[in-house]
């Protein structure tokens, strides 16, 4: 049996998964949506850091002490992602990173493109403030999909964006999938273009935007379980 452990973005709670799990489950996976500290329902504790982010998941799959996890990561969450895998590799059959950042040690996720509005909104509020409405223009989304993702956002941890990582192995010698989302550039840039480059790791593509969990959740899942079952 297969367990996913599905990690939402910036802004994002389990709740963004429901029904890319649905769709798992049908296909006969156990599916764990996890909320990062800070976030959604998790909204008011004790503020935190980017190695919070990390040990939430870390916690969750020994807490469950999952075996054979599938560990997925979308947008942000690809940072802290990354690091857990590494930390807790004997627990993984493949990790998925969903048009996500790739960690690079001793950088934060707001490393390698143009964030000053982000870091300045962090230095004066702690948070980065939620997208609005037009922000996801673009992106493969029917206006109710965008209505649910901006009702449903909450201010992400402003540190757990601009702490830096701490990797403690090599992603490319884990199994790996990367999914490249069209609508939110052509191919994969930086770390994610340099994890590429292991033969370990295959790229696909979404004929969508960046959060394909809303925009096409049943074809998201089914690349999500070809990911585990293809030879």
């Amino acid at each position: 049996m297969t367990n996913f452990v599905l990690v939402a973005g910036a802004w994002l709670g389990a709740w963004a998964w429901d029904e890319v799990a649905a769709e798992l489950r049908t296909g006969g996976h156990d599916v764990h949506p996890l909320t990062l500290t800070g976030l959604a329902e998790r909204q008011g504790e004790p503020a935190p850091g980017q190695q919070t982010h990390v040990e939430d998941i870390v916690a969750e799959v020994e807490r469950l002490d999952l075996r054979d996890v599938v560990l997925v990561g979308h947008s942000y969450s690809g940072v802290p992602v990354g690091q857990a895998a590494v930390r807790m590799a004997d627990r993984l059959t493949h990790v998925v990173f969903v048009d996500a950042l790739v960690p690079v040690d001793g950088e934060s996720a707001l490393s390698g493109w143009p964030s000053d509005e982000v870091r300045e909104a962090i230095t004066a509020s702690g948070f980065w403030p939620p997208l609005t409405a037009e922000d996801f223009a673009g992106q493969g989304l029917t206006d109710k999909q965008i209505v649910r993702i901006v009702n449903g956002s909450t201010p992400h941890p402003g540190p757990t964006a601009i702490e830096p990582a701490v990797l403690t192995g090599d992603l490319g010698e884990l199994e790996g999938t990367y999914i490249k989302c069209l609508l939110d550039g052509e191919e994969p840039w930086g770390a994610a273009a340099e994890l590429l480059k292991s033969d370990r790791w295959e790229l696909v593509n979404m004929d969508t935007g960046h959060w394909p969990m809303f925009s096409q959740p049943q074809e998201l899942a089914r690349i999500l379980h070809e990911s585990v079952t293809a030879p």
